[in-house]
């Protein structure tokens, strides 16, 4: 019988706060009580955003196990990642990066009851990015809420990226999670009960990220462990430069709708369960 709340493990980059705080309480709502947090600031975010950060963080009563500055090299969050899940001690963690708002199809403890049943040590999910009405890179509008603010979901990061949208949501103490949280090495999630992972990663200011990644990545200012995630920022910049900075929303390959962080897709379990178990990795890098 699960006795208390998985702990949620995040590594959180220089996110705009109100989205950190919206983050926070979504967890809150789905039960989460303990955060185990760090903050990593590359180079470029200044000292005001830092301890702006800072700040909500300690208004929400969410204490930073620690904060890291400099490179963000794709080993990075992987090594702090599993020093929190290290610090978190037994039972089921939650991983989440600060732009994925996770939904389950039923209460977290009943999710877990049912993997505990079923001998699975962890829990899996598919990414579902969010993007503004006309596909538009817009900033975050706190009043109107992230369902208003990006109110389509689609498959943009493995149809257009040839990014691995698979996600591992859930995992017991002892079970080696890889980078990205994509995959648990031995360990295979239920396919038939997957969370949708809400990914509000295409905001403003997103171009200019994904840019300063190509060139750090390219320089080896930023160590990588394959082009991937290069790639992957590349694609992006390639589409979004055609089209003036805008997503293409109306490409039946990204399969966009209206969604809601209120209610799963009514497809969900069938579309999550055959992209999970068919994707692959891309053969032959390349732009869209």
């Amino acid at each position: 019988m699960l006795s208390t709340p998985p702990a949620l493990i995040a590594v959180i980059g220089p996110v705009e706060p109100t989205l950190f705080a919206a983050w926070v309480r979504h967890y809150r709502w789905l039960g989460i009580e303990q955060f185990l947090i760090t903050f990593h600031f590359p180079e470029h975010v200044s000292n005001a955003k830092r301890n702006e950060l800072h700040h909500t963080s300690c208004e929400l009563g969410v204490i930073p196990t620690g904060t890291s500055t400099g490179p963000w090299h794709e080993h990075t969050n992987t090594q702090l990642r599993d020093a929190l899940r290290q610090a978190a001690g037994p039972g089921w963690h939650l991983v989440a990066d600060a732009d994925e708002f996770q939904q389950y199809p039923a209460p977290l403890p009943q999710v877990i009851a049912q993997a505990e049943k079923t001998g699975h040590r962890v829990v899996g999910g598919l990414m579902l990015d969010r993007v503004a009405a006309g596909g538009h890179l817009t900033g975050w509008e706190p009043e109107r809420g992230l369902d208003l603010t990006y109110p389509l979901g689609g498959h943009l990061t493995h149809r257009l990226l040839h990014g691995d949208p698979r996600k591992i949501v859930l995992a017991r103490h002892d079970v080696t999670v890889a980078s990205g949280n994509h995959r648990a090495p031995a360990h295979r999630p239920d396919a038939d009960r997957l969370c949708a992972v809400h990914h509000f990663k295409w905001r403003l200011g997103v171009l200019n990220d994904l840019r300063r990644r190509v060139e750090h990545f390219s320089s080896g200012a930023w160590q990588e462990q394959s082009s991937a995630v290069r790639d992957e920022a590349s694609r992006l910049l390639a589409h979004a430069g055609q089209r003036g900075g805008v997503i293409n929303i109306s490409d039946p390959r990204f399969a966009f709708r209206r969604v809601s962080l209120d209610h799963m897709p009514l497809s969900w379990p069938g579309e999550a369960r055959g992209i999970f178990t068919s994707w692959r990795p891309h053969a032959h890098p390349g732009q869209d």
